[in-house]
């Protein structure tokens, strides 16, 4: 898998720990969504500022046959996001939701592209046959 996933570092040292972080929330998402092909997260602390303190980034692409899925966590003014591990989590959070949206929009095209592909459970009866429905009141 880390073949598929590339993980960057800017301006923050690399841990197997935040790594380890990283590879869980990416199998998670891969238990979620079976389409994704690969991808890129980039972990980024910026310079010093004084005023506001340490405040991750984190940026995903995700790869996937239906669309790419690219989710940046910019948010200066998030103090949640002055730890790492919360950041990662707020961006992953980001991802499901996208890939749910594309997963849930792209169901919706397959089924008006082709209708017939739609089974409601009534193909095998002839165009004369009323549907048998019993009672369930004993």
């Amino acid at each position: 898998m880390s073949n598929e996933f590339q993980v960057v570092f800017h301006n923050l040292e690399q841990t197997e720990a935040i790594v380890d972080a990283v590879n869980k929330r990416i199998d998670k998402l891969r238990r979620f969504c079976s389409d994704i092909i690969g991808g890129r997260v980039v972990l980024d602390s910026p310079h010093n500022n004084h005023h506001k303190g340490k405040v991750y980034s984190v940026t995903l692409e995700l790869h996937t046959p239906n669309k790419p899925v690219v989710v940046t966590q910019e948010q200066h003014d998030n103090h949640a996001h002055e730890d790492l591990y919360v950041a990662i989590r707020d961006a992953f959070n980001a991802a499901e939701r996208q890939l749910k949206s594309v997963d849930k929009k792209h169901r919706k095209e397959a089924i008006h592209k082709m209708p017939e592909a739609v089974d409601d459970g009534m193909g095998d009866l002839a165009d004369d046959e009323e549907p048998e429905y019993t009672s369930a009141t004993g």
